[in-house]
C-alpha cells in the first residue's frame, strides 16, 4: 500500500499504536523508501485494555492537528477495529485503516512467520506458540466469535 501512496506524491499519514521504537523505525523506514509520503505524526498511546474518554481526546486531536490524509492504526485486534468505531466521526481523515501487528513488522521489530504458515493462512500459529498468554483468548474466543457473526449475517443475507 505505501508503494502506492509514495507514486500519489504528498500524501500525509499518521501512526497511531504501537511502541515508540517501533513508531522510530517506521518513520526512518518511511522517508528511505518512500520520501513523497509525509509522516504527519506518530502516537504510541499507553498500553491499555480499554482506553479512557480523555485518552481518545488526546489521540484525536494529534491525530486532527497532523492534518494527516491517512490514519493508520496498530492497536492489535480487535481494540483497534473498536478504537476506530468509537472515535471515526471525531477524526478528519480520508482514510482510515487497522493493520494490527504490521507496524512491528514492519518497524523490524517483531519477524512475521515462516513463509510456509504464511501461504497455508497459518501465519497466526508461531505467534500464538510464542505468546500464548497474550494471544490465546484472541484465537480461541474472539476469532471463533467473529467467524459466527461473520456466518449468520451471510446466512441472514442469503434468505
Amino acid at each position: 500500500m505505501h508503494e502506492r501512496l509514495n507514486r500519489l506524491g504528498g500524501v500525509r499519514v499518521f501512526f497511531l499504536g504501537g511502541t515508540h521504537e517501533a513508531l522510530v523505525r517506521i518513520r526512518r523506514r518511511m522517508e528511505r523508501e518512500s520520501p513523497r509520503i509525509q509522516v504527519v505524526g506518530t502516537c504510541s498511546p499507553p498500553f491499555k485494555r480499554r482506553y479512557s474518554a480523555e485518552d481518545n481526546v488526546q489521540m484525536t486531536d494529534a491525530v486532527n492537528a497532523s492534518r494527516a490524509d491517512v490514519l493508520w492504526v496498530g492497536l492489535s485486534a480487535p481494540k483497534q477495529e473498536k478504537w476506530i468505531q468509537e472515535n471515526r466521526n471525531r477524526l478528519n481523515v480520508r482514510f482510515i485503516g487497522a493493520v494490527g501487528a504490521a507496524f512491528d513488522f514492519y518497524a523490524g521489530t517483531v519477524k512475521p512467520s515462516p513463509s510456509f504458515f504464511r501461504d497455508h493462512g497459518l501465519d497466526w500459529l508461531p505467534r500464538l506458540l510464542q505468546e500464548p498468554r497474550r494471544l490465546w483468548r484472541r484465537m480461541f474466543i474472539s476469532a471463533p466469535i467473529f467467524v459466527w457473526h461473520v456466518l449468520k449475517a451471510r446466512i441472514g443475507n442469503a434468505g
